[in-house]
């Protein structure tokens, strides 16, 4: 190897590459030498050291090298000055007019439903933001990948096709042509580097030897024994199958493994193995054997040299470079377009560009990429390329396809998926269709893809087809769309001659689909096994919208539309002449005559599939619309014609639907009523359904209709019914012919009736859908989303509901939840027909339900006459004669004439319902003819006819005459209005017929012509009246009766029911007047001596188990409040903070003020005996073991389980404790207060707690505080005085209680800890005050949120749960040693009282005061514990305790909130010289003095004591929350309501505070004094003070979730710039965004797991674990919907809370209409979340959908 530059690559810095770069541009620069053979050494002397090491590749490195040796001179050369200089002038003098940004997958894209000239015209993010469209009707959708931004083509929008970046003359986008210009010499350099590096590129890609390269890249140098083991993706194998093959085959690690896969599935190809030839050739052996083990076929691998690899792995480098140089400049597309398309002259060989589309499916995934972007950024940025690239295309095109057809990958990564950007630019699809043949060409690759699927007789048969293959065949039918999808405005004699061959050719593939997958019916037996019936079902579906199309192209040319006509026609004729061996018969009834050859549904094969016979259908109501039909005999001769043939295919098609109705087809299995049910459904029924019955119509108008009725009666197998009737016995036959009557009469009520088709009548498409639409809301109101499902689509994925809807319904909006409906509007109501072709039997039977109880409310009659049908358009005019034939009234008469003798087993009432609604038809029909001419004119004469006898016999009868007998039918009672009507609309054509009383006949027209038998009719309107006023009378005394039971079933099983009334405000007022009504004005205050009386009602509670009452009590059994303990960051106020995952070694006593994460406990309220909840947990153990899914719903491991009655989630139960009633006597109080001030109360506490430590021998004598010895006299005697005030003994619990007590505790403390039960862990009390406060602090926080009153306003199960909460908090202190107690309030009161230090107590500024409260007030009572006796305070003494212990507090927490937080400069300025203000100022001038002067004494008074007022609000609420649960004293009205004034002095009232809080400094001055000074001198208060730290301000925030915008394309805008933090590739992500923290983390990948004590979690489960103490709410950006999880194994989905116009959520952007924030559910989460019921709502949702093998939510 020569040297001249082995210091560049290495080098790699940008100095080290100068030398190469001069030395190989002079090489270059030299006119003389050969480029190609100068750049391929080149090649061959760096391009094998670059990428030497491709089992581990240092990509930086590489790079670095590649750029240094290679690209850098290339550059040099090509542009002859600074690349980087060169490329920044060119990116100033503008960019091209067309976006061109290629999507990635998942990426958003927008299309414009107003200006879009066809779906597939999209835009990015980008361009969509700066466009017009984003103010229009625009649709949302993930990408798939592949597809570019049409912005700037012109061609894709009617209107708007630039956004204001790609605008000329805006900044950035100059006019191409005059600035972009490239210098000859540099064109010249790019017609020489161009060449050799597209060939060098295509010869590596498409390269074939695995151990040779081409010899002109060899370098003479020995070659080396250096391989690689190449394994290549497919799409056979799982992630799973490629990792345990490469760890059986190689040995090597999981993670390796994991690794290799990863790089595999995301380039296509990866190195596994290096070394000597022979041990990759074992590896390959082995990798083929292992994964054909595991699936069906072995993974591909292949031995590649070292060379070999390397030169690939540079080509697709190269490609990229090719790619960024061509967004640079028009002049290098063109270039590179123009080498690639060049053909070598004089040789077969395509050119370089259609050699690689021809090698596509054979290059991995990573190459494949590159190639498609490049051809991205060429030839689709250039339209004249453009053209001659499709060119191109279209002449491969069947090779293409049958190679992806063959090919395992996705449509994506296959170069055919570019004929969408060539099909659908109608310029380009007319050129292709005029010059390529392009039709022709799609349809004969169609044909040719399929042949195994034909029959002998060149029918399709798709048996044990193959779903992966006609998958890939779709696409196929995918490009014949694209080609049709906008039709020509102008008409070549060229154009129309190529499309009429494509046509043809298109009938080719119909003519293998007419008559397909013939069917017989089984008799005798069942079918065995279903047969395949999808893969036809389902590309009838792909074909429907290209029927139509084919259609609607012919229609918009005379002459086409009838050459169409005439090849469709032969060909149904070609196909319908097979089979005609037999001999007619002839069939007789009421002297007609019919000749036909004989067949059978039944017997006979039949087939639902004719295509064929349905694209006539439509051509020939084409004709009709277009009046061509007259010209239609210079193509098709009338004997040509051959009407009953046409008719015949679809005629039994119907037929066999109706005899799968009349259940004959039974043991044909399910495959029949599948396809049955797709035949009519909205996918496919207008090129089935709708078509078979205009082909029945086109019979109707050409043929006598007497013979087409004979055709019907003998395709339906009726002849024999109608002429004489056969006795029989058999019911089962006796009720199919009844169902076919039935089906055949509607079939008769469709083609006469149904005219709401543009050609069969003078109707608009608008008209057709308003017409559907006013008949899906006929049976209900409807949502938007639902409506459009129930409308067909066009070739557009349009439905035209948006153009109409308005005229017919109003849009009523949604609640909280649910979604908007639509609702008819009255006057569309009239257009109702009962027997309206598209409805199933259901809808039908709903419609009818619905339409009759509304006019039944109205007081109308209950007649639902047809609507007046629209006329025939002239081609089908001929069709009503078929009302007025003989056989159509020897039909009706026949079967009204079996009602009248009521054989009741020969008639139904659906049949006469039919036939009263054919008569309707006939009248309606009769009546608009003698309106609009005179009688003379009118040939249609059904009224003649109807009132005709039937024969000459004696007792015939006619029509009128049955029908004024069938009224008297007790069975048809319900059918008597429409009976009237009809007999008026008789008498109405009478009197039409007879000239008379013209004017007032047609005043009564239509349905109000309701005055023909008056006496009658009024008799009857009062006897219905009479009728529905006694039926309201029983109702009302019903429904009297059921809310009397209710009422007492309420009465009895209150705790059932979540009354949200006050729960306690009234009774305890009725028990207040009638105890203590002398003491009133003191029973609304709760502390100190003044305290008013608890209420104490007798609590009977009935258990939902057992259903046995029990009065709550101390010494009886326990019983229980099913609950649920949890960990919650509700109300934290850093979130940054990390959390301590287990709680080993937390210390859970003091809760910092950031209240960082708590304990919540929520109960459902529902009570059971401890004993009866203790079976029913031990029954659920042993029921759910075997079941599989149960983990995911409840873990019973841990205690969970569902509530019996309202399914909760719980895992516990809080014991009911009652609450001990207490009377203070006034007398007894007073004169304590004379003897125990704080003083006096704090030196008696201090002498009891070192009384404790001395016998203890703790020896903490030395704590004591100094004021403590003042004139103390013997202090072994003081050791006793703290009882002298007032003792009881203490409480007997009994044992079921307290086993009770120490379960919940044993709870609350493993869950709130995270750790192992320990039921002697000195932590529980701690634990059971802490979920206490908090508890407590969550309820005042969601008070205060909703804006709801402190008392009254909790729902029964936060009411009832909250007080067994605090009277438990108050009893667990029993279970536990006194002594620990003790030691847990020392180290409480330390905060407050600073002289009693202990170890490691917090200083005043990191805890929670209302956390100290609560602990200090629970654990007090152990003072009073002695050895010998168990006591506790009276209620004198706990009085004092309580008021003395809350105002300790409050100091403290006026000292915290005046330090922390009233420290900023006043914005407003305000002269307030109160009282409040004044007390204010001198306690700011005390704290300065004892800061040092670090406590500015310049804050206004007035500002201090705002700030304190506001600040303490929170506090001073949930003081009184909690005491009022532990005392049970009534709290004031004016807690009662929502009042910010009244709420503070009432709250200070009902604490026995002054409402000036300073006055209480004043009034305990000398005992607060030194405690200030200390509180003050703390050094954290100190560094806070001077700013070194920063302190929680009061009051703290009120947590939310997080702020979203408005509109969701600004989330989706956020989530495309969404980069993946660990990730350095730019494949896109599933970004989600936390709604607590606004975090947005990357969702279910590999790239973001993370391990967590040993188990791998997914980003947003260890995100929860932090953020939200393992519950979280996450949207899901890319899905609009929001993911609720908890802990690592639960978790569910949730609507999100945007909504659509239509008042609809759109999960998966499947619809993808804008939406916009919906205020209201986005607020209903947020309680779902203060409320802690996140938990409940996970454990709702799984139970109602259990899957059995869920997902997996840890990896989420």
């Amino acid at each position: 190897m020569a040297d001249g530059g082995d210091g560049g690559p290495g080098a790699g810095a940008a100095g080290g590459r100068v030398p190469v770069q001069l030395q190989d541009r002079a090489v270059w620069c030299d006119e003389r030498f050969n480029f190609q053979a100068t750049f391929l050494q080149c090649l061959a002397k760096h391009v094998p050291n670059i990428y030497s090491a491709e089992m581990d590749p240092l990509l930086e490195k590489q790079e670095e090298m590649v750029q240094a040796a290679i690209l850098y001179p290339l550059e040099c050369y090509l542009f002859g000055e600074d690349p980087d200089v060169f490329l920044e002038k060119l990116q100033q003098s503008g960019t091209s007019q067309l976006c061109g940004k290629v999507f990635k997958g998942g990426e958003t894209t927008y299309s414009c439903r107003d200006c879009a000239v066809d779906p597939t015209c999209v835009l990015c993010m980008d361009c969509f933001q700066n466009s017009i469209h984003k103010n229009h009707r625009y649709k949302m959708h993930s990408s798939t990948g592949g597809g570019f931004c049409d912005c700037g083509d012109t061609e894709a929008w009617k209107a708007g096709p630039l956004c204001t970046k790609h605008e000329p003359g805006a900044s950035g986008s100059a006019k191409e042509n005059s600035e972009c210009q490239l210098n000859e010499e540099i064109m010249e350099h790019s017609r020489r580097v161009f060449p050799s590096v597209i060939k060098y590129m295509v010869d590596m890609l498409i390269w074939e030897e695995e151990k040779e390269l081409p010899p002109e890249l060899t370098v003479s140098r020995e070659k080396v024994d250096s391989y690689y083991c190449v394994l290549f993706n497919d799409e056979h194998h799982s992630y799973d199958h490629v990792i345990y093959s490469l760890q059986r085959a190689l040995g090597c690690e999981l993670g390796e493994a994991q690794l290799h896969t990863t790089a595999i599935d995301k380039e296509g190809r990866r190195a596994v193995k290096a070394g000597h030839y022979a041990s990759c050739q074992e590896a390959k052996e082995e990798i083929k054997r292992h994964s054909e083990n595991v699936s069906q076929r072995p993974l591909h691998v292949e031995v590649l040299h070292a060379d070999v690899m390397a030169h690939q792995k540079f080509a697709l480098r190269l490609g990229s470079w090719l790619n960024k140089l061509m967004s640079y400049s028009s002049d290098f597309r063109q270039i590179f377009c123009q080498i690639c398309l060049k053909e070598e002259a004089g040789s077969e060989k395509p050119c370089f560009i259609s050699k690689l589309m021809l090698w596509d499916a054979k290059l991995h995934k990573g190459a494949r990429k590159v190639l498609h972007e490049l051809i991205f950024s060429s030839f689709f940025m250039e339209m004249e390329y453009k053209k001659l690239f499709a060119v191109e295309f279209v002449k491969y095109y069947k090779a293409l396809q049958k190679e992806y057809i063959s090919d395992d990958h996705d449509r994506v990564l296959s170069v055919t998926a570019l004929s969408v950007q060539m099909f659908t630019v109608p310029t380009l699809a007319r050129h292709l269709i005029e010059e390529q043949n392009v039709i022709t060409t799609i349809t004969e690759t169609l044909l040719e893809v399929l042949p195994e699927y034909l029959d002998k007789n060149d029918k399709f048969n798709f048996q044990g087809y193959s779903q992966d293959k006609l998958n890939r065949v779709y696409a196929v039918i995918y490009d014949l769309r694209y080609v049709l999808v906008s039709k020509p405005t102008l008409w070549t004699d060229h154009l129309r001659e190529r499309f009429l061959e494509g046509f043809v050719s298109f009938l080719r593939i119909l003519t293998c689909m007419q008559g397909m997958e013939e069917i017989k019916r089984q008799i005798g037996q069942h079918i065995e096994v279903d047969p395949d019936w999808e893969a036809a079902i389902a590309i009838q579906m792909q074909l429907k919208n290209i029927l139509l199309m084919f259609q609607e192209w012919c229609a918009c040319d005379e002459e086409l539309l009838l050459k169409a006509y005439s090849e469709c026609h032969k060909a149904v004729m070609r196909c319908s002449t097979n089979g005609r061996s037999r001999e007619k018969t002839v069939f007789h009834l009421c002297g007609h005559t019919l000749e036909s050859r004989p067949y059978r549904v039944s017997a006979d094969p039949v087939s639902i599939h004719l295509p064929l016979s349905r694209t006539l259908a439509g051509l020939h109501v084409r004709l009709s619309k277009t009046g061509t039909i007259s010209r239609l005999h210079e193509f098709v001769s009338p004997e040509e014609f051959q009407v009953e043939l046409l008719v015949e295919y679809p005629l039994r098609c119907l037929v066999l639907v109706a005899q799968v109705a009349a259940e004959m087809w039974r043991r044909n299995g399910l495959s029949l009523i599948s396809q049955v049910f797709y035949y009519q459904d909205v996918k496919c029924r207008e090129e089935m359904y709708d078509k078979d019955i205009i082909m029945l119509q086109i019979g109707a108008s050409l043929m006598d209709p007497n013979q087409f009725l004979l055709l019907i009666l003998q395709r339906y197998e009726l002849a024999d019914a109608f002429k004489k009737i056969k006795p029989t016995k058999d019911q089962d036959l006796i009720k199919q012919c009844n169902v076919l009557i039935e089906e055949m009469l509607q079939i008769l009520i469709y083609v006469v009736g149904e005219r709401y088709v543009p050609g069969v009548s003078n109707v608009t498409k608008e008209d057709v859908i308003m017409r559907e639409i006013i008949h899906l809301l006929c049976i209900e109101p409807m949502a938007h989303s639902a409506i459009t499902k129930s409308l067909p689509e066009n070739e557009n994925n349009e439905t035209g509901l948006e153009n109409v809807i308005d005229k017919v319904a109003t849009f009523k909006k949604p609640g909280v939840s649910g979604h908007g409906v639509y609702e008819l509007k009255d006057e569309c109501l009239k257009e109702f027909n009962m027997f309206f072709y598209h409805y199933t039997k259901t809808q039908h039977s709903k419609a009818e339900h619905t339409q009759k109880k509304r006019r039944k409310q109205e007081n109308r009659d209950e007649a639902l006459p047809p609507p007046l049908p629209p006329d025939f358009s002239p081609a089908f005019s001929n069709v009503v004669r078929i009302l007025n034939c003989d056989v159509m009234m020897h039909i009706l008469r026949t079967i009204l004439q079996r009602a009248v003798e009521l054989e009741t087993h020969l008639w139904t009432e659906a049949m006469i319902q039919m036939v009263l609604h054919l008569l309707s038809l006939g009248l309606l029909e009769e009546k608009q003819q003698l309106q609009r001419s005179p009688e003379e004119e009118v040939t249609f004469d059904f009224y003649h006819k109807a009132t005709r006898m039937g024969s000459s016999a004696l007792n015939a009868v006619n029509v009128l005459m049955l029908l004024e007998k069938i009224k008297r039918v007790p069975q048809l009672e319900a059918q008597k209005d429409t009976i009237n009507w009809i007999l008026q609309m008789f008498d109405t054509v009478k009197r039409l017929r007879e000239k008379s009383s013209l004017t007032t006949v047609t005043a009564t027209s239509g349905s109000e012509a309701t005055k023909g038998d008056e006496s009658t009719q009024d008799k009857e309107k009062a006897e219905r009246k009479r009728k529905a006023e006694a039926a309201r009378l029983h109702r009302q005394k019903i429904m009297a009766q059921m809310s009397a039971l209710q009422r007492n079933f309420i009465e009895t099983h209150k705790l059932l029911y979540e009354n949200t009334l006050e729960a306690q405000g009234k009774e305890d007022a009725i028990m207040e007047e009638e105890s203590m009504s002398s003491a009133f004005d003191y029973s609304k205050i709760a502390l100190g001596p003044k305290r008013g009386p608890s209420v104490a009602e007798k609590e009977v509670l009935t258990c939902i188990l057992c259903q046995e009452e029990q009065e709550v009590k101390l010494e009886s059994a326990a019983m229980v409040l099913s609950a649920c303990v949890q960990k919650s960051t509700a109300l934290t106020q850093n979130r940054s903070r990390i959390l301590e995952l287990s709680g080993d070694t937390l210390d859970p006593l003091f809760m910092h003020p950031d209240l960082p994460c708590g304990t919540h406990t929520g109960s459902c309220g529902h009570v059971m005996h401890a004993a009866c909840w203790q079976k029913y947990f031990e029954a659920m153990q042993l029921n759910f073991r075997q079941r599989l899914h149960v983990e995911q719903i409840f873990d019973l491991e841990n205690g969970e389980y569902l509530c019996p009655l309202c399914k909760s989630l719980c895992n516990t139960v809080i014991p009911i404790v009652p609450l001990q009633a207490q009377k203070i006597n006034s007398e007894d109080a007073e004169a304590v207060a004379q003897i125990l001030s704080l003083a006096r109360w704090l030196e008696i506490i201090i002498v009891r707690i070192s009384g404790y430590s001395v016998t203890n021998a703790k020896g903490e004598k030395q704590n004591l505080p100094a004021f403590a010895n003042k004139g103390m006299g013997n202090s072994a005697l003081e050791f006793h005085s703290i009882l002298s005030f007032g003792v009881q003994s203490s409480a007997k619990y009994s044992s079921s209680i307290k086993e009770m007590l120490i379960l919940f505790a044993t709870t609350i403390y493993r869950v709130g800890l995270k750790v192992a039960p320990n039921e002697a862990d000195y932590r529980i009390p701690m634990m059971t005050w802490s979920t206490c406060a908090f508890t407590i602090q969550c309820i005042e926080n969601l008070l205060e949120t909703e804006g709801k009153p402190l008392f009254g306003s909790l729902q029964n199960r936060q009411h009832s749960g909250l007080k067994a909460l605090v009277q438990f908090a108050a009893a667990q202190r029993t279970t536990s040693p006194q002594v620990l107690i003790q030691k847990h309030l020392i180290r409480l009161l330390g905060v407050l009282l600073p002289n009693f230090k202990v170890e490691d107590t917090p200083s005043l500024l990191e805890v929670d005061m209302f956390h100290i409260l609560v602990g200090v007030v629970l654990s007090f009572p152990s003072l009073y514990w002695e050895d010998a006796v168990d006591l506790q305070p009276s209620s004198i003494s706990s009085a004092y305790n309580h008021l003395y212990l809350f105002h300790l507090t409050t100091l403290a927490h006026i000292t915290q909130i005046v330090v922390s937080s009233a420290t900023e400069s006043p914005t407003a300025q305000s002269s307030d010289n109160s009282e409040e203000a004044r007390s204010a100022q001198s306690f700011c001038r005390e704290v300065c003095q004892y800061t040092s002067g670090c406590f500015s004494q310049d804050i206004p008074g007035w500002l201090v004591w705002d700030c304190v007022r506001k600040g303490i609000m929170p506090y001073l609420r949930c003081a009184a929350i909690f005491f009022h649960y532990l005392l049970g004293v009534s709290p004031p009205e004016e807690l009662l309501q929502v009042s910010e004034e009244g709420q503070f002095k009432a709250l200070c009232s009902y604490l026995s505070l002054p409402t000036n809080l300073f006055l209480l400094f004043q009034e305990y001055w000398d005992t607060v004094n030194p405690l200030l000074q200390r509180w003050c001198a703390d050094p954290v208060v100190l560094s806070c003070l001077k700013g070194k730290s920063i302190a929680i301000r009061y009051p703290r925030k009120r947590n939310s979730l997080i702020e979203l915008p408005e509109d969701y394309s600004c989330l989706l805008n956020q989530a495309s710039q969404f980069r993946c933090p660990r990730s350095s590739d730019d494949e896109q992500k599933h970004p989600v965004l936390c709604l607590f923290c606004g975090a947005m983390l990357c969702s279910q990948n590999t790239c973001c797991q993370e391990l967590v004590n040993g188990e791998e979690l997914g980003a947003c489960t260890s995100h929860a674990l932090q953020c939200g103490a393992g519950v979280c709410m996450f949207l899901k950006i890319r899905e609009c919907r929001v993911v609720l999880i908890e802990g690592k194994t639960r978790g569910c989905l949730y609507p999100a809370p945007y909504l659509d116009e239509y008042g609809e959520t759109d999960p998966g952007l499947k619809r993808g209409n804008p939406l916009h924030l919906c205020r209201e559910r986005y607020r209903k989460l947020h309680l779902l979340w203060q409320q802690h019921c996140i938990i409940e709502e996970i454990a709702r949702s799984q139970e109602t959908n259990q899957i059995f093998f869920g997902f997996n939510w840890q990896l989420l």
